[in-house]
């Protein structure tokens, strides 16, 4: 039954976006954040969400690469069953746009291609002295802190850390689309990182949804709520 209504609020002609976190990934092998398995959760010399600040990252580089090739990078990741079926359903004319707190690029890699990636992406990096821009592999096969060939410059991800604001484009499109849309689907995401999970309080359309493992701020408010593994949700839609 919740299937069917899912399918239904999803209906052709409907403007359905999908805003989705660390748990969409999952399943494609990379951890999440808050779980009891995830980043969080590990120990290291410092607490994981320090070394992925924008003040540890300027006082401590070298230790911040080191976290982020082995926590933060997952460039033999495949996107699972939701990246694919989200993409197929945006060919379909069901899916409007992605909205994604996730850095792995994994819905462009499955094909979606209205995608606001509010926190950036591992694939996009340029360097902080004269804006010249790397790819993936250049940061993964520097030794330590990468440097611009040219500037000598340090080479940063462009990707939001905390303390930083995320990029005010994504934010504007990704909060146009979701004020414009019938359906908003939810999933994967505790909902604690802002301002990222403020964009859904620009949602003015009949159907929330909501797809996570646990429960979430946005439960109370959704017209449906699915405590199921994501991908096996849209596995089956």
């Amino acid at each position: 039954k919740q299937m069917e209504e899912l399918a239904q609020a999803m209906a052709p002609g409907r403007k359905t976006v999908f805003f989705g976190g660390a748990g969409v990934s999952t399943e494609s092998g990379i951890p999440d954040f808050r779980s009891a398995g995830g980043i969080y959760g590990r120990q290291y010399a410092y607490p994981p969400e320090v070394m992925v600040s924008h003040s540890f990252f300027m006082a401590h580089p070298d230790e911040f690469y080191e976290f982020y090739r082995r926590e933060m990078v997952w460039p033999r990741a495949k996107p699972n069953a939701a990246h694919i079926r989200l993409a197929e359903l945006e060919a379909e004319g069901r899916v409007t746009a992605v909205v994604t707190q996730n850095i792995d690029g994994l819905h462009k890699r499955a094909g979606s291609r209205n995608v606001f990636e509010l926190h950036g992406s591992i694939y996009e990096n340029f360097c902080m002295g004269c804006g010249k821009r790397f790819g993936l592999d250049f940061v993964m096969h520097s030794v330590g802190v990468p440097h611009c060939p040219d500037c000598g410059d340090v080479v940063r991800p462009e990707v939001t850390l905390y303390g930083e604001q995320p990029d005010h484009w994504f934010m504007t499109g990704a909060c146009r689309e979701i004020s414009n849309c019938d359906t908003l689907i939810v999933a994967g995401t505790s909902l604690s990182v802002e301002p990222a999970a403020s964009c859904i309080e620009y949602f003015r359309g009949k159907q929330l949804i909501v797809i996570n493992r646990d429960e979430t701020p946005a439960d109370v408010r959704a017209t449906l709520v699915l405590h199921e593994d994501i991908a096996k949700v849209f596995e089956t839609l």
